[in-house]
């Protein structure tokens, strides 16, 4: 060869990437062992060395933590969910406070990206938001945490490996929604967002819709159940699916922001006036929210706390500590879509029937 050989060298020998040599040579479970005893075969018939200063290198601190946004499940790949990027701020000073570095990188669900952040050494840890199919996502996260990797993501607590999930409470904010549309005098609540396991947030907002109901003695449609993800699209198309089914509604929870707004834009164009025709509460309250017409109740989840509470809980995990992972608590921002006048409602610790009332919050 005439020159030192390279783990490029045994890549094109093994018919392999590079990242996979380094992989296979430094005993990563992530190449099967096939794969691993060709490599390992070729770099001793190049008599290859690896680099050990290099190698202890790669092993210290980057002193950097990435945060990897995920495609949508819409149309357009690139967009990513407003509440994600509400949380970026407070993401960005903790780790500054925490004397970290942040990459941030989008990511696409059908990348090899489980493997490649683990391999490359850029970041210590890594915080995860927004991963559409949760059933096709859980066995990338797995695989995540049995080669090691400190990993936090956003979530509903409760799902995952343990203690790596940050979360609000989705289904009391859902349970709270619902009763103040009772409370409002409606009856025939509809809801739109997935009702099942593919998108724990959602079942969990779906499950505190069903508590409502149930308190208020109240018989739950399924004619009035619409799935339906976290896009303004998906808005519009379940008021298209109510009106198939004949549905007879008073009322929408909307299990996102987005979704609420693309009901009410379907509305008005169905000539259905909102709240006096049908009232609606969407839940994130995103910066949208309180520029619709009328301006939409909502759901709070301090973005803030929650951009904090992921920082903390991966350093914790870097420490090799146990964090806290209760789920955060969420606030309901009554505004006119509702039928009320503006203010905000603050559940009691465990309670959600009854409720104190702050007037004057937007």
């Amino acid at each position: 060869m005439g020159r030192r050989p390279t783990s490029f060298d045994i890549a094109q020998l093994a018919g392999v990437s590079q990242p996979t040599v380094s992989r296979a040579l430094r005993g990563s479970k992530s190449v099967n062992a096939q794969t691993r005893q060709r490599i390992e075969a070729i770099a001793r018939s190049l008599h290859y060395a690896v680099d050990k200063h290099a190698s202890s290198l790669r092993s210290q601190s980057a002193n950097t933590l990435a945060l990897l946004f995920f495609e949508e499940p819409a149309e357009d790949e690139s967009t990513i969910n407003p509440f994600f990027l509400s949380m970026l701020g407070s993401i960005t000073h903790a780790c500054a406070r925490a004397g970290y570095d942040l990459l941030i990188s989008f990511q696409q669900l059908s990348g090899d990206w489980h493997v490649d952040y683990q391999d490359s050494r850029k970041a210590d840890g890594i915080i995860l938001l927004g991963y559409g199919d949760y059933e096709a996502y859980r066995a990338r996260l797995d695989h995540l945490t049995e080669q090691g990797t400190k990993v936090v993501r956003w979530g509903a607590v409760g799902t995952g490996p343990a203690g790596i999930t940050v979360g609000s409470d989705n289904r009391g904010g859902g349970e709270a929604a619902t009763a103040h549309l009772i409370a409002r005098g409606r009856r025939r609540i509809a809801f739109l967002g997935a009702a099942d396991g593919r998108y724990p947030e959602l079942e969990d907002r779906y499950r505190g819709y069903l508590d409502a109901l149930a308190a208020a003695g109240l018989t739950a449609d399924a004619a009035l159940q619409v799935d339906a993800i976290t896009t303004e699209d998906a808005g519009q198309d379940a008021i298209a699916e109510l009106a198939r089914r004949g549905a007879d509604y008073d009322a929408i929870f909307a299990a996102s922001d987005s979704i609420a707004i693309g009901a009410m834009r379907a509305l008005a164009a169905a000539g259905r006036p909102i709240p006096d025709d049908v009232a609606i509460v969407g839940f994130d309250d995103i910066a949208s929210a309180q520029l619709t017409n009328p301006p939409l109740t909502t759901v709070t989840q301090d973005a803030r706390r929650a951009g904090e509470a992921l920082v903390r809980t991966l350093l914790a995990k870097l420490r090799g500590e146990v964090s806290d992972d209760s789920p955060l608590p969420t606030r309901l921002v009554i505004r006119a879509s509702s039928g009320a006048w503006p203010s905000t409602i603050l559940p009691r610790q465990g309670e959600v029937a009854g409720v104190s009332l702050t007037e004057g919050a937007a």
